[in-house]
């Protein structure tokens, strides 16, 4: 078989050079779309549910949260395990499929089973599946550097303005917001006013609920003129939630101030940001989605900070504290420069060890074709050009000459030894 494609590669020279060239061509090409980043992404292809249940033990969140998720979930088909983690207030399962899967047809498949779980959750425990973003996909962090501004309107201009704006970018799974205070209203209860009005702690979280909230009206018609009733119940301020009616005694109402202290305050924090020492900051974390290009992904969240930058409040304004496109850009320049010294030193020792031109230019000829046509290959499997593709690739150049290398040689000795039978055959005949 060997035989007879060089054979045929010797008879048909140029169509040989037609495919080379062809193959170099589209290997370039595929070097100019390749997928950039500096890492691999070896994690597992995963599916995350998330489930909060706030002021819950992680013992309850097992037994009625975790564990009904962790068993509905294992006979989804792919599926090559399921983990879990229960802790205070929030529940988290990991639905491991096989490698081969397509994740979004994996998540699919996990929300097709969460519909059927649901109904086996308490009240109030509502399961959501995670971003569709990988392990190593926190591509970009960045704070709003805004002196003097209170860190609540910052947590507010970021979780109300700049997180909507990033996610429209392409590629972009989620943008993840961090420090500062999320702004909430806070009613303290005082038990001893609850107990002399006669009214429970369940009342009060009933009519807040309730009063917090819209009602539907009709059409009215009236002199040839048509309105609409509604009743509008949404709670803007504090004194709106503060003369909500809990119960009328003696015809007089009992309104929340009287049992509580209504103030507006931030959520509850287990931590802080802190950036370098300087203070508090609030920011967010940029995650890519699978399979996408984050040189690129990073290039477009860049180019739309720009846009976003415009409708920011006087004197605020992005501060990148991670960027991978500097680690990118570090990685790759670092193998570019490494495969073009490879690449020039085995050319000279090829030169320098064969003595011949035209058999070193047929060898050297194949350094540039084969790494082109790896990145095709690269293209076709859905892997990137990282610093693990692009040194392997670096560590094959001595590879690639050897084959050429022993062809030569062996070329040279097979019609050196017909030479020497020819002058044999002549002398005899002589």
């Amino acid at each position: 078989m060997i035989e007879k494609l060089i054979a045929f590669s010797i008879r048909n020279r140029v169509l040989v050079l037609l495919i080379a060239t062809g193959l170099f061509a589209w290997g370039l090409y595929s070097v100019q779309t390749s997928k950039i980043d500096a890492i691999p992404d070896l994690s597992e292809n995963q599916v995350i549910v998330f489930t909060e249940w706030m002021g819950r033990s992680p013992q309850i969140i097992e037994d009625q949260i975790t564990y009904p998720l962790v068993t509905n979930m294992q006979g989804i088909p792919k599926v090559k395990n399921v983990r879990a983690t229960s802790m205070f207030g929030m529940s988290f399962v990991y639905v491991i499929f096989e490698e081969d899967t397509d994740i979004y047809w994996a998540r699919e498949r996990v929300l097709e089973r969460l519909n059927y779980a649901s109904r086996l959750l308490p009240e109030g425990a509502v399961p959501t599946l995670g971003p569709d973003g990988t392990g190593v996909g926190h591509i970009l962090w960045y704070t709003l550097d805004a002196p003097g501004m209170d860190l609540g309107e910052q947590r507010a201009i970021q979780d109300w303005y700049v997180k909507f704006a990033l996610q429209t970018v392409k590629g972009v799974s989620e943008v993840a917001s961090f420090g500062g205070f999320q702004k909430q209203y806070q009613v303290t209860v005082d038990p001893t006013r609850l107990t002399y009005y006669g009214i429970s702690l369940p009342e009060v979280i009933g009519a807040v609920r309730s009063n917090n909230n819209e009602a539907g009206g009709s059409k009215f018609e009236m002199s040839d003129m048509g309105y609409i009733i509604k009743t509008t119940g949404y709670i803007e301020d504090i004194a709106s939630l503060e003369n909500i009616s809990l119960k009328t005694q003696n015809a007089i109402p009992v309104r929340i101030k009287d049992v509580a202290t209504v103030q507006m305050s931030g959520e509850t924090r287990l931590g802080i940001f802190d950036v370098n020492g300087e203070g508090e900051a609030v920011g967010g974390i940029v995650v890519m989605r699978y399979g996408e290009n984050a040189d690129q992904v990073i290039d477009r969240v860049k180019e739309k900070m720009l846009e976003v930058a415009k409708g920011l409040p006087k004197g605020m304004k992005f501060r990148l504290v991670y960027d991978r496109s500097g680690l990118i850009e570090s990685a790759v320049t670092s193998i570019r420069n490494t495969l073009i010294e490879e690449m020039i030193t085995v050319s000279l020792i090829v030169i320098v060890f064969l003595f011949h031109l035209r058999s070193a230019l047929s060898i050297i000829i194949q350094i540039p074709v084969t790494i082109a046509t790896s990145f095709i290959l690269l293209n076709a499997f859905d892997i990137s050009s990282n610093i693990m593709s692009l040194t392997g690739i670096a560590l094959a150049i001595g590879v690639i000459v050897d084959n050429g290398i022993v062809m030569a040689e062996n070329s040279y000795r097979n019609l050196a030894l017909r030479q020497k039978q020819e002058e044999e055959e002549r002398l005899v005949s002589k």
